[in-house]
């Protein structure tokens, strides 16, 4: 489903139905757990970003699904929006606080496959974090803009394991960021030290604002473990959906 299709769908009430019927930090932080901290978000878009809002993304996958029907059954974001990361497909699906879809877009994660964080990483220096470390760990985060290191503000995902969700780094041209993100196969999306990039425009006119104030939930699916494993609440779906008949 591309973005435009996407963005039609939600206006039209039509995400919503195919999911239900298919089944604050420290003033001083650390850096995120990325290359030279945070990139800042230009005033415009790079103008290669134009290849990303165009790619074709894909539909929402079975879990992405199962996990969204039981947000919207349980309430579990409380009154806050909250974004689904599906590291599988590389996509992130954006939701307001009333399970209103607002957005699908592709992001980059961390290199090493795997869902949790090695005991101590967001403790180490950059060049201490080998490939196996650098992972995006699955889970359900509440994420708040907070400080990071030099002053740049970020969304932090994971404070305490230096792990941000920020617009796309682009200094290091050998890593060819914006490239991946606008790839539309998800297997060259893994670069990253464990942060999550999204596209420059999405970040600052979609996300940013929706989280800025109050922050929000970050639900990240698994990679090896299983849905179940990673949110166990899920297993009261069936009665959630039942109940609310």
């Amino acid at each position: 489903m591309s973005t435009r299709l996407f963005h039609i769908a939600c206006s039209a009430g039509l995400i919503p139905a195919l999911f239900a019927a298919l089944v604050s930090p420290a003033a001083a932080g650390p850096h995120p757990r990325d290359r030279k901290g945070v990139a800042r978000v230009p005033a415009k878009p790079l103008p290669e970003e134009a290849a990303v809002s165009a790619i074709e993304l894909p539909p929402p996958s079975a879990s992405t699904i199962r996990l969204t029907a039981w947000v919207a059954a349980a309430r579990d974001n409380g009154a806050l929006p909250y974004a689904v990361i599906d590291k599988q497909t590389a996509s992130l699906f954006l939701f307001d606080a009333k399970g209103k879809p607002l957005g699908q877009t592709p992001v980059l994660i961390g290199v090493g496959v795997g869902d949790d964080s090695s005991p101590g990483v967001g403790a180490k220096s950059l060049s201490e974090i080998g490939p196996a470390e650098r992972t995006t760990p699955a889970g359900r985060y509440v994420a708040k803009f907070g400080k990071a290191f030099g002053r740049q503000r970020v969304l932090w995902v994971d404070y305490v394991n230096s792990v941000a969700l920020h617009a796309v780094i682009n200094t290091n041209k050998k890593e060819q960021r914006l490239v991946r993100l606008a790839s539309p196969a998800p297997d060259d999306n893994r670069i990253t030290f464990g942060c999550i990039n999204v596209g420059t425009s999405f970040y600052a006119k979609t996300l940013r604002p929706l989280f800025q104030k109050r922050g929000g939930v970050v639900y990240i699916l698994p990679d090896t473990r299983s849905l179940d494993d990673v949110f166990p609440r899920l297993r009261l779906l069936p009665y959630l959906t039942a109940a609310s008949r």
